[in-house]
């Protein structure tokens, strides 16, 4: 039996250790699903993300967003990475893109916030 080491990008383990030190359990359940694999990571496309969310939402996304879809409202979408469509789209449709670090300081109100992960 092979014991698990986590993510080598020390990146990612650096975010991993500041959200799991957050009191929000939000922060806590990203830090869970960063710590899987890559491969197991979600990959959430434009078009999933418009039609679970209302304007103004802020969608979490615990892995990549891919440009798949239309957005037709704007939403401020925080992730580990983006594609390139997927970062157009969502700028075009008058919403925000967002990195994990940059979130974990800027978000205080948790109202409208989703986490999507499949």
């Amino acid at each position: 039996m092979v014991a698990r080491t986590g993510s080598t990008n020390i990146m990612i383990r650096k975010l991993i250790d500041l959200l799991d030190k957050q009191e929000k359990p939000l922060w806590q359940k990203v830090a869970e699903e960063l710590q899987k694999p890559s491969r197991k990571r979600a990959y959430i496309n434009i078009y999933k993300i418009n039609k679970y969310t209302k304007s103004n939402d802020i969608v979490i996304v615990p892995g990549k967003v891919l440009g798949i879809g239309n957005l037709d409202h704007p939403v401020t979408v925080v992730a580990l990475s983006f594609s390139k469509s997927a970062k157009e789209k969502i700028e075009k449709s008058g919403g925000k893109v967002m990195s994990l670090y940059k979130a974990v300081e800027e978000i205080k109100d948790f109202k409208n916030v989703r986490l999507m992960k499949q």
